[in-house]
Order: structure tokens, then C-alpha cells, then sequence
């Protein structure tokens, strides 16, 4: 499925991608206790709703108490949501990325029924990577899904570094090696002592970063260090305000009294970890959601001006032009 597996020296050396200096530093540590990979073999039409993240983690990786979902289309189109959210839309060599492992449900382009993915996964005695069918025989959609177990700060809900769900479309030469990689890493499950299948997580965690890398690249100050911030308490209690609600109309002194801190020591806090002051940040941050929705969603300009926190799509639209050059309806279609 996808690429050949590349040999494993070639599959490990992540890709010369310039990335920002402050995103390699602060995502360089992050460790999985565990991952495992199974491959979806979708049909039109095809839909399906996902067993709750908890219970996933506990068939799938048992122990865990969080699991982060990646899904890389490697043929075909799909759509994927959490709850009552917009559809995001991947084609093939996309990522979709569920940080929370929240439930989510998945279908493809032909309208279908859903039906529940629990009963798809049986559970034999697995000699190779575990898989999924499903769907009516129509066009295929591979799909590599990955569940990763880690317990960093990023990956905690209540800190929102995150949406629920989010589609990144690695650039060359990055597609290629996350492909290749993920199809790799897949090839490498395996049952240990307890019978539990398992993947050695050098290469996964590899693939985590790379793909986080891209993502946050267009966080607001993200070569300050938007993963480091999430660390200094002060900070990271704006930030969560901030992305659990973008479309609040925030003040500076609404968000320091939400922290017990006064106005002036939240405004140094932010200018030292993400050298800028908190508005700029939340307007940063409203942009980098505006990315994601105009990439990957249906939604219209209104709508996703609402989203973020825009009472216009005219308001929306300046803002949007003045952080990136052009107006977001050029932004989408060049993209």
C-alpha cells in the first residue's frame, strides 16, 4: 500500500526541511510509551463511527491513559469529524490528526450509512498488522492509521494546544519520507510478551514531530517557542483560554484576571516565551485556525469568520490580508 518501504536507514532520516529553530527544539523531546498501526481498506460508500477514544486506548494500546489518532490517506479522499464539527476533507497523502484520540466518524465521497467501527476490528490472532475492511466495492480508500500513546503537556485536552481535529498536507520532500515512513513503521508491528501488538517507537516518534512541525509552523510565533510556552503557567493558562474559545472577544485584563495574575505580569510573560503581547497572540492564533478551515473544510468566508471570532467576513478578510499578503478566497484557491 502507498510507496515501497524504504530500507531502514533511509526511513529514519527525517527530511532537510529548514524548520523553524524553536519547533525543533521544543518538540525534540517528546516520547511515546507506545504506538501501534493498522490499515483501513475503505470502498464507496463507506462511513463509519469510531469506538470513543478511552476505549480504543484500552484495546489498542492497553495502559495508555492518552492516545493521539493519525490517519495517512494513502489512496483515495475521505472526510473526517469529531462530534457535531464540520467535515475536514484529505486526499492522498494527507494526515489527518486527531490529538486527543477524541471518537470521531469517517466516510468517504458517496453517501453511506455509518456504522459503528467496533465490531470492523476482530480480534484473531493477528500475524501481521492488523486491518480493517469496509464499504460497498465501489472506489478504494487506503488508509495507514496510527495510535500513539504519550503523555506530554501538548497532548493534554485541557491545555487546547490543538483543535480536535486537524488535516496536514506535508510539502516535498517531507510527503515522501512521511509516506514512506508511516508504511515503514506500519510493517513493524509485532507481539510482545503480554500478546499486545507494539511498534518500536523511534521511527513513530519521528513522524510525530515531522508532522507536528508543519502544523504548528504557522502557529503565532511558533520560532519563540510555542511548545515551551505551554510550560510556563501563566502563559499556558491564557493560551488555553484563548484556543478553547478564539472567538471570544478577549481583552488583555479579562485573561490576567481569569489567571489570578495582574495585567502587566501576563503581557511580560508573553512577550519573554512568545515575544509578542497577548491580543497579538489570540489574532496569530485565530489566523492559524483560519489556515486550517479554509484548507480542509467546505466552510464559507462568513462562517469561518463567525468560527474565529470575525463579526464579518469583511473584518476577517483584513486581518487575513494584513498577516499574509493576500485576501483568504485567493489564499484557498491557490492552496
Amino acid at each position: 500500500m502507498g510507496n515501497a518501504p524504504p530500507d531502514h536507514d533511509r526511513a529514519a532520516a527525517v527530511p532537510d526541511q529548514n524548520p523553524r529553530d524553536g519547533l525543533i527544539d521544543t518538540l525534540g523531546g517528546l516520547h511515546l510509551q507506545s504506538a501501534l498501526f493498522l490499515h483501513g481498506r475503505y470502498t464507496e460508500g463507506w462511513a463509519f463511527r469510531s469506538a470513543p477514544g478511552e476505549d480504543m486506548a484500552e484495546m489498542l494500546a492497553p495502559g495508555a491513559r492518552r492516545v493521539l489518532i493519525f490517519h495517512l490517506v494513502s489512496d483515495g479522499r475521505c472526510w473526517v469529524a469529531v462530534g457535531d464539527g464540520e467535515r475536514h476533507w484529505a486526499e492522498a497523502g494527507d494526515v489527518i490528526v486527531l490529538p486527543y484520540g477524541d471518537a470521531h466518524t469517517m466516510g468517504g465521497s458517496a453517501d453511506a450509512d455509518t456504522v459503528e467501527l467496533g465490531p470492523l476490528i476482530t480480534m484473531p490472532e493477528w500475524s501481521d498488522v492488523p486491518y480493517v475492511e469496509h464499504g460497498a466495492g465501489g472506489d478504494l480508500t487506503n488508509i495507514v492509521c496510527g495510535f500513539m500513546a504519550c503523555d506530554a503537556p501538548l497532548f493534554d485536552p485541557e491545555m487546547g494546544a490543538f483543535p480536535p481535529v486537524f488535516v496536514v498536507r506535508p510539502p516535498d520532500p517531507a510527503a515522501g519520507w512521511v509516506r514512506a515512513s508511516m508504511d515503514y513503521a506500519a510493517g513493524q508491528v509485532a507481539r510482545d510478551e503480554s500478546g499486545t501488538f507494539q511498534v518500536p517507537t523511534t521511527l513513530p516518534e519521528l513522524i510525530l514531530t515531522e508532522v507536528l512541525k508543519i502544523h504548528l509552523a504557522s502557529a503565532p510565533s511558533a520560532e519563540r517557542g510555542f511548545v515551551r510556552a505551554l510550560h510556563d503557567p501563566v502563559v499556558a493558562h491564557a493560551m488555553s483560554l484563548i484556543h478553547a474559545s478564539p472567538e471570544r472577544k478577549w481583552t488583555v485584563a479579562e485573561l490576567a484576571g481569569l489567571g489570578n495574575v495582574s495585567v502587566s505580569l501576563l503581557d511580560e510573560r508573553f512577550r519573554n516565551e512568545l515575544g509578542m503581547p497577548p491580543i497579538r497572540y489570540l489574532t496569530g492564533w485565530r489566523m492559524h485556525l483560519a489556515q486550517d478551515l479554509l484548507t480542509s473544510t467546505d466552510l464559507g468566508l462568513v462562517a469561518i469568520a463567525r468560527r474565529i471570532g470575525y463579526e464579518s467576513e469583511e473584518a476577517f478578510s483584513r486581518a487575513f490580508k494584513r498577516l499574509y499578503g493576500e485576501s483568504p478566497s485567493v489564499w484557498r484557491v491557490r492552496r
